[in-house]
């Protein structure tokens, strides 16, 4: 009998009380732990989710403000036409550089150098730069003899060669101001290469500078036309373009993104505070305020972002002019909004990225400043950086692609209908007003598109505020038309990659591992709960399926 006491007491040890007490231990586990921390991260994220509802609220506001009163910068500031003077010629005019930064941009550099010295201003009162940091010995040739031509044709024109890479875009323009023979210009305007301007650029911009010495910068809207567009330039025939805005469904849902940038976040920004962030293209500086603001500095990859917040820590003011806009145009094969997926998250790490290391390297520089408002600082820091390149992903990344499905599994925990419905419909609508009315039939899609991005996008943001080692990495975008081969038709080729490279850049191991783990969140909430959640969450998971396997984009 005590061998079968012994024996019956080893398989209830073995089988019955080692699951009891597994139970037992996760249900405490659950209870003290794991509930408390999932209602307090769920706090924490509607917290995040009301401060981003206010802020879409106060942006569309402002927007709606301008549009109906007509508060354009028109009004706001004095503006008046710069005329020739049959007694001063050209002396009216003052003298302007045109900066347009290379780096092997084979395939557009005729069209912007050709834009830009199509610009109607005065031939003596107008210096062209084509700062060339091309790596390729041939483009760099190329470049050459196209500035060279226009230099025949009486443009002031001079092509200015880097040895190095080194500093980046912001190492082109900076060592471009230090020659001497810029220095008689007072203002520069900065065209990267794919940027056409029209013929007027010059003479709509310049007046809010020449009339307004406290403003420092004015900055166009990019404009990202479907079809084809036409442009003539000076001495040249007239050309068609295709621009890809409409290519893919990848280029549409970016297309919303940057429109609402323009339209909404740089418009609030510029009437309310005098202040945006610069997007590194299509403006025009007083060089005096860069030099104040202590010029280019290359500390960080939102180069252009770093220089305004310094030039408005001194005092300067910026004007955002949405009516006057710039142009992207590229030959066939060419397209500024990134239609391939990997060119897309590189574009998307470095703007991400770029803002929030900055935060950290300038949010001091800001908090003592004493030529700057205390509510401008307010704006600066909590609104323009905190709110919007910190918390705008990492709130929808953890909302909507962590704690909105681990309540699913946790029923404990339950997450508030207006917080999970109510608040994103309301940011997604006002986006799509204010910026793209055609698009309104997809914002459902790009919800989803953007809270998958928001995985990769809240990486970056990590590294930047942590300054990783590669923080400051400056990945040039990647444009179809690139390439490093040449077929027996003189056409660019892609060159051929490994298969497993191929694979290695399609397949994205987190956002698939998440597709996994909002499925088996949705088929719990499908089996077990009485809510609709499973329908967005497989929904969502479909969606980081298909970014998972690249099949978005070209």
């Amino acid at each position: 009998m005590a061998g079968i006491s012994k024996k019956a007491l080893a398989a209830e040890w073995l089988l019955g009380s080692p699951a009891a007490e597994i139970g037992r231990l996760w249900r405490i586990l659950r209870a003290s732990l794991i509930v408390p921390l999932l209602r307090v991260s769920l706090y924490v994220c509607l917290v995040m989710s009301t401060m981003l509802l206010i802020e879409w609220l106060y942006i569309g506001g402002v927007v709606l403000y301008v549009k109906m009163f007509g508060r354009k910068p028109e009004r706001r500031y004095k503006w008046e036409a710069v005329e020739d003077g049959s007694e001063t010629g050209s002396a009216a005019f003052p003298m302007v550089l045109v900066q347009i930064p290379l780096f092997n941009e084979k395939e557009v550099y005729k069209l912007s150098i050709g834009a830009a010295c199509s610009l109607s201003w005065p031939a003596d009162r107008l210096l062209i730069q084509v700062v060339d940091g091309s790596t390729d010995i041939l483009i760099k040739d190329m470049v050459e003899k196209e500035c060279m031509k226009w230099a025949g044709r009486g443009i002031n024109i001079i092509h200015q060669t880097r040895e190095t890479r080194e500093g980046y875009k912001a190492g082109a323009l900076k060592e471009g101001l230090n020659y001497d023979y810029v220095k008689e210009c007072e203002y520069v305007a900065i065209f990267d290469a794919d940027f056409q301007p029209e013929p007027d650029f010059l003479r709509r911009a310049l007046p809010f500078l020449i009339h307004n010495q406290d403003i420092a910068l004015v900055q166009a809207r990019w404009r990202f036309f479907t079809g084809k567009f036409s442009m003539s330039l000076k001495h040249e025939l007239s050309y068609d373009f295709p621009v890809n805005a409409v290519e893919c469904l990848l280029t549409r849902l970016e297309e919303m993104s940057l429109d609402y940038h323009f339209t909404a976040e740089q418009e609030a920004g510029s009437t309310v505070h005098a202040f945006f962030g610069f997007n590194g293209s299509a403006g025009i500086w007083r060089i005096a305020a860069i030099n104040e603001a202590g010029g280019w500095d290359d500390r960080t990859t939102a180069e252009d972002m770093d220089l305004a917040v310094r030039a408005v820590l001194k005092g300067w003011k910026l004007v955002y002019v949405g009516d006057l806009e710039l142009i992207i145009l590229f030959p066939i094969g060419e397209s500024e909004l990134p239609s391939t997926l990997k060119a897309f998250r590189s574009q998307q790490h470095r703007w991400s990225c770029g803002p929030c290391n900055l935060f950290g390297k300038i949010v001091m520089d800001v908090i003592k400043s004493k030529k700057v408002s205390l509510w401008k600082k307010v704006y600066m820091i909590y609104n323009f950086f905190f709110v919007r390149k910190i918390v705008g992903h990492t709130c929808i990344f953890f909302s909507y692609c962590l704690v909105l499905p681990l309540t699913i599994l946790i029923p404990e925990v339950n997450v508030p209908k207006g917080g999970a419905v109510f608040i994103p419909c309301i940011i997604a609508g006002i986006n799509s007003i204010l910026a793209t009315p055609r698009s309104l039939h997809l914002v459902f899609l790009w919800i989803l598109f953007e809270n998958v991005m928001s995985l990769h996008l809240t990486k970056a943001i990590v590294k930047g505020l942590l300054g990783t080692k590669n923080a400051n990495e400056w990945i040039i975008t990647e444009k179809i038309g690139d390439s490093t081969k040449i077929n027996t038709n003189n056409e660019p080729v892609a060159p051929e990659k490994p298969r497993s490279e191929v694979l290695r850049d399609r397949i994205l191991l987190p956002e698939l591992g998440f597709a996994m783990f909002l499925f088996l969140s949705g088929g719990y909430g499908f089996l077990y709960r009485n809510d609709y959640y499973f329908v967005y969450l497989f929904l969502q998971g479909i969606t980081f399926t298909i970014v998972g396997f690249g099949l978005i984009g070209t």
